[in-house]
């Protein structure tokens, strides 16, 4: 076996190991035993040629069953809901503060929902678990794709060179065939030059040309055969490409929105972390309004005392002092700042699962597609042979 085949295919099977993978018995298995009729041209060689096409159907196993679609759907999902909760309660709180007080109903409306939903800190701390659950997984996945496709492209390393090797054996056993093909035609031709009356003579030149034609038979069979296996060994280290491409299409795109995942939340973790403090903040905010509504109610009480007494300057300053703070109009601007990022989660969510499904679907025709093309070449050869 040639030093880079034994290089490749030892390093593809390696991998097969930790996926508990094992050599499938098939039509590779016939194929090469097929290859053991044409074992002299050149042992070497064949063994080499005969130990990587066993190895095909395990590798296309280890790349259909292996590359799949990660469930990261529900996930998604979940954190969506969990913003949109945090949201539609936040907007709720919004609307209880337009007419400047919170009823007896609307707070045991606030009571239930941090009894049923938890408060916004708790989920906002649970969306952090979340996404942290997805791109630990993500990462698993992407790391395990990594080795697949690595060891796929050792595997189709060694069909090139197992491609090279039967070229190899395709010429030497060309020449033999030439070698046989000239015997056959030189016996053929004295036999029919023979013109003496010795029918031994005749016999034996009719002997000769026969095992010779024999002969020839049994190279140009040996010949056909091996070039089936250079050809077809072509024709699928070429059409494996476009699998290949597909498979790292799809792997890129998933580390691509990863990566993008991994950053968006590393350099904005600030942010959620503000958006926790401000959303919590909110939800006590109708606490804030009764004690400033009595303060107000004093202060403004104690300003018509001051204006009987006549003092217009204190009553000014208590004006200021005590005027109203927070508007709740810029409370519902800020609640609407994280809606586009909701909207771009469910995009990222419907691409992903898209892709994944068509990736799949892709990955299972391409494989189904060569499995059936190479049983159809072995039933069409073993007929021919057969023949």
């Amino acid at each position: 076996m040639s030093t880079g085949l034994q290089k490749y295919l030892d390093s593809a099977t390696s991998v097969l190991d930790r996926f508990g993978l094992t050599e499938r018995k098939g039509e590779e298995s016939q194929l090469a035993t097929l290859l053991q009729e044409v074992v002299d041209i050149d042992q070497p060689r064949v063994t080499a040629i005969a130990r990587v096409v066993q190895y095909q159907g395990t590798f296309n196993e280890l790349v259909r069953d292996n590359i799949e679609q990660m469930d990261v759907s529900q996930d998604y999902q979940k954190i969506t809901k969990l913003f949109n909760s945090i949201r539609d309660d936040s907007r709720k709180l919004v609307e209880q503060l337009g007419d400047g007080k919170i009823d007896w109903r609307e707070s045991a409306s606030n009571f239930w929902m941090r009894l049923t939903k938890g408060t916004t800190h708790d989920r906002f701390e649970k969306i952090k678990e979340v996404y942290s659950g997805v791109t630990e997984r993500t990462h698993e996945q992407l790391k395990r794709e990594n080795t697949i496709m690595d060891s796929y492209m050792d595997f189709r390393f060694a069909i090139k060179e197992a491609e090279i090797l039967s070229y190899e054996v395709l010429k030497a056993q060309d020449a033999k065939m030439n070698d046989a093909k000239q015997k056959f035609a030189a016996s053929t031709e004295a036999v029919s030059k023979y013109s003496g009356n010795n029918d031994a003579e005749k016999s034996r030149l009719q002997l000769v040309r026969d095992e010779s034609q024999r002969a020839f038979d049994q190279e140009e069979q040996k010949y056909q055969l091996i070039k089936d296996v250079a050809e077809n060994l072509t024709i699928g280290y070429n059409v494996g490409e476009t699998l290949v491409a597909k498979l790292k299409q799809t792997h890129d795109l998933k580390e691509r929105v990863y990566r993008q995942s991994v950053t968006f939340f590393t350099t904005n973790e600030h942010v959620f972390t503000t958006m926790d403090a401000v959303y919590t903040a909110q939800h006590g905010l109708h606490e804030q309004t009764q004690a400033s509504e009595s303060m107000k109610t004093g202060a403004n009480k104690g300003i018509e005392d001051i204006a009987e007494l006549g003092n217009t300057l204190e009553k000014a300053a208590l004006k200021a002092g005590y005027g109203a703070t927070i508007n709740a109009s810029s409370v519902q601007k800020l609640v609407d700042a994280i809606v586009t990022f909701q909207e771009e989660s469910y995009k990222m969510i419907d691409e992903l699962r898209t892709e994944s499904t068509e990736n799949a679907r892709e990955v299972a025709r391409i494989v189904d597609e060569g499995k059936q093309r190479a049983a159809k070449t072995l039933e069409n050869y073993v007929q021919v042979t057969s023949a």
